[in-house]
Formats: C-alpha cells, sequence, structure tokens
C-alpha cells in the first residue's frame, strides 16, 4: 500500500482564544501563592483514588479487559487508532533523538496504561524506564508485558533490556519523586500520552501532574504530550447548533457553550466502542505559563495533521504506517469493503485516486493509496501534540568505562531486526505496537481517546 495520503477535504474551523478567561499571568501569580498541595502518598490520600472523578477514571480502566488483536481489527475506528499511535511514535523517536545520549536515556512514561509503548522505548535503545499510571491493573499488565519482554530478550541473547521500574500512584495527586527507587532519579524525556487534560479538573491536580512530569528532567530534556486541542473543541462547539458535535465515531457533549474556566472545564467525550470518561481541556497559554515555574520552555505545539506532513516522507516512516495500517487502503482489495459505509465518506480519497492514476510515470504509479475515512480524521483531528525543553545546557554523563558506549552501528541494526521480529509476530508484544490510538495511546487516564483500552487515541 502506497504510503501516500489523501487529504481529508474538510474545511479547519478558525482558531478562537475561549471566552471568559483571566489574563494568564494573573492566573500564574495566583498559583504561586497557592500553598504546596502535593504531599507524599498516605492512606488518605490514596483512599482519594477511589473517589470522585479520578476514582472513576482508575475503575474504568481497571475495569478494562485486554481486547484481543481480532477484536482491535473489527473496529469501526481500528485505522484512526492506529494513524494516532503512528503519530505518538513519531513523536518519541524524534524526541529521544532530541535528548540522545550515548549510554541511553532515562525516560518517565507518565500514564503508562497497559504498556503499549514498551516496543517503542526498546526501538530507542533507552537505559532506564519509569512507568507510573492511576490504574493498579493497568500498571500490572504493563509490568507483566515488560516482564515478558525480558524473557524473550534471555531467551534469544541477541538484546539487553532497558531496567524498568513501576508505579501506581494518582499522578495529579501524589509526587512521584516520593516513589522511586532512586531518590535522586533524573529523567532525559517524560512521555504523557492522551492522559495530561485529565488533570485539569483542578488547579491543584494540574500544577502536581505537570511538576511530575517536569521536576526531575535534567537540562536539556524534553517534556512530551498529546491533548485534544482546547481552540479546537471550542470552535467545533461554538459551529453546533446545541451543546453536543461529533459524528458516527465520536461524540463530545459540555455542560455550556458561553464559559470555559480555566481549570474543570468538563466534557463527556465517547469514542466508539468505548465507555465514556469525563475529561477536562486545557486551555494552552495556561500552561504554557505554568510550565515556566519548571524552566520549561515551548518548543513546539502542533496538530497531528502537521506532525504527519512532517514526517511521511522519510522511507523508514512510510513502512512503519504500512507495517501499522495506519493508513486504510483505498480503494480496497476486491472482496473486502471500506471501514466506513457512510455516503461520501471517501470522497477525498476518490478524488486524489483519480489525481493518482492520472500520473504519467507508470513505474511509479501506485494501484492504491493509504486514507482515512472523514469521519475517523475528523476524531483524530481534536488532538494535538507538545514539546517542552528544560532550560540550560545538554550535560552528557560521564563513561565510566570505554566499553559501555554506545553500540556499534552494527549491534544496533542487529537490535532493531530483532526488534522488527517481535512486532511481526503473533502476540500482545506486536499487538501492543498497533493498539494505540493511539498503541497504547492513551495512559489508563487516557486510553479511552485512542483504544478504548489501551491507546485508545
Amino acid at each position: 500500500m502506497s504510503a501516500e495520503v489523501a487529504e481529508v477535504a474538510v474545511e479547519q474551523a478558525p482558531v478562537e482564544t475561549p471566552e471568559a478567561v483571566p489574563d494568564v499571568a494573573e492566573v500564574a501569580q495566583t498559583e504561586e501563592k497557592m500553598e504546596e498541595t502535593a504531599a507524599p502518598a498516605t492512606e488518605e490520600t490514596e483512599a482519594k483514588k477511589e473517589t470522585g472523578l479520578s476514582g472513576t477514571v482508575a475503575k474504568h480502566y481497571n475495569d478494562l479487559r485486554e481486547g484481543s488483536v481480532f477484536d482491535r481489527a473489527r473496529s469501526r475506528i481500528y485505522y484512526q487508532r492506529n494513524f494516532n499511535n503512528w503519530i505518538k511514535s513519531m513523536i518519541i523517536a524524534n524526541s529521544l533523538k532530541a535528548v540522545h545520549r550515548k549510554k541511553g536515556c532515562t525516560v518517565l512514561d507518565l500514564c503508562c496504561g497497559k504498556g503499549g509503548d514498551l516496543l517503542k522505548w526498546t526501538k530507542g535503545h533507552i537505559k532506564k524506564l519509569v512507568c507510573a499510571d492511576i490504574a493498579a491493573v493497568s500498571v500490572q499488565q504493563c509490568q507483566k508485558r515488560y516482564n515478558d519482554m525480558v524473557e524473550r530478550n534471555r531467551r534469544s541473547g541477541n538484546q539487553k533490556t532497558f531496567a524498568a521500574e513501576f508505579i501506581s500512584a494518582d499522578c495529579a495527586e501524589v509526587l512521584l519523586t516520593e516513589r522511586y527507587q532512586e531518590k535522586d532519579m533524573l529523567f532525559d524525556l517524560c512521555s504523557c500520552q492522551f492522559s495530561f487534560h485529565y488533570s485539569f479538573e483542578a488547579a491543584a491536580r494540574a500544577r502536581t501532574m505537570l511538576r511530575n512530569a517536569c521536576e526531575r528532567l535534567r537540562p536539556g530534556g524534553y517534556f512530551v504530550g498529546t491533548i485534544p486541542n482546547g481552540y479546537e473543541l471550542v470552535s467545533r462547539l461554538k459551529e453546533s447548533d446545541g451543546l453536543t458535535f461529533g459524528n458516527e465515531v465520536y461524540k463530545v457533549t459540555f455542560e455550556n457553550k458561553e464559559t470555559f474556566p480555566l481549570y474543570g472545564c468538563k466534557y463527556d467525550f465517547h469514542l466508539e466502542g468505548v465507555v465514556d470518561c469525563p475529561e477536562f481541556m486545557i486551555y494552552f497559554p495556561l500552561l504554557e505559563e505554568m510550565a515556566k515555574e519548571f524552566d520549561m520552555e515551548l518548543v513546539y505545539l502542533k496538530k497531528f495533521q502537521d506532525i504527519y506532513e512532517e514526517n511521511c516522507e522519510s522511507v523508514d516512516n512510510q513502512a512503519l504506517i504500512s507495517k501499522m495500517q495506519a493508513l486504510e487502503q483505498f480503494p480496497p482489495e476486491k472482496g473486502t469493503g471500506t471501514a466506513s459505509k457512510k455516503e461520501d465518506d471517501y470522497s477525498h480519497a476518490e478524488t486524489r485516486h483519480t489525481e493518482v492514476m492520472g500520473m504519467e510515470n507508470e513505474d511509479k504509479k501506485p494501484t492504491s493509496i493509504g486514507t482515512l475515512s472523514k469521519s475517523e480524521w475528523e476524531a483524530s483531528s481534536l488532538y494535538c501534540a507538545f514539546a517542552f525543553k528544560k532550560a540550560g545546557d545538554f550535560e552528557e554523563e560521564e563513561e565510566e568505562e570505554e566499553e559501555e558506549a554506545a553500540p556499534v552501528a552494527e549491534e544496533k541494526k542487529e537490535e532493531e531486526e530483532k526488534t522488527e521480529e517481535v512486532a511481526n509476530g503473533n502476540g500482545e508484544e506486536a499487538a501492543a505496537e498497533v493498539e494505540g490510538e493511539g498503541g497504547e495511546e492513551a495512559g489508563a487516564e487516557g486510553e479511552a481517546e485512542a483504544e478504548g483500552e489501551e491507546e485508545a487515541q
């Protein structure tokens, strides 16, 4: 299948700034005066996980069953989930390049879910991974996947697995510094996929989540994530006749369309095949201002379409699109149908396919193109990706022994080939790579948008 995508012919609504929001600088000043609300885990704070919306989120993901590869393939949003997961792969791969260390990076997977990104960390040749999530069952499944991966690599003898530790905690309530096995733990990268917005239920929770993401980053370290685009949410809401907008695969319902508080701006999000879970909108200028407290500078804020266009030309990335089935083949193979049966859901693809078939160079002319149905694209285009960088100069860790230097190119190639074998195999490891919405694209707190179970979104 050609990796060429037929751009969805859906007009993008103009970006609007939410109304009735106070000045960001004033909010930041108010935040500075607030008492320190985050604290080490206690019986009281752990009990809070079982009440309120955070308890609802934890229970939702703890109760989710592990879906099979067959179940995922039957999903109406199968390609959307895979596309979102490919986007996440690009974000993670590019971030690891930005913080590259000879001996491997140390990574915090905040809201890790069931471990849908484990193969991505393997491909990134990291040194250590810390996985944290509010849903204890998800953390247990994540740890099992890791242990299975360690055992496979031990038997093969061809690949060394990164070290890992696992933490079950409400990351918007508990300071993770109290949970790390190494009290002076520092990270090169923190990744929080499809989950960070859940913390904006309240100011204190948002600040604690941000503190956990940024406080232990080394100078030059990155904090990356994916969240719903607040501007896009408000724009689509204002264009709707009522308080609900969406299509056959997703639906968003707000409580009103006049005011949008900085914290606690709740809306209900429903994705096809996924149990509803309340979410909270992020006004990004506020997050950018909050991040300054932790010496974080904004590197980028991008729509998924921008990330696709920046990365789709690479031969390797095109191969990954095909392997992950991140785009639907159009026209479909004989005897098969399209994922959507909705009229005109592929009109954009028909137009593009006609253009491609009219190309003069017969040798390079593809017989089909890759695309998403309009309905899936509308849902996927609700999201955006961000990256913050810790102020200061990057410093390479001192090498204690020469032998511990980075592997030679041939060794890296062997490791990558081994990883690809796993990804192509039949098992949960391969499933994890494609289950996001994005493999587990969303963490326990954000899975509903990726896969409905792990990576939703």
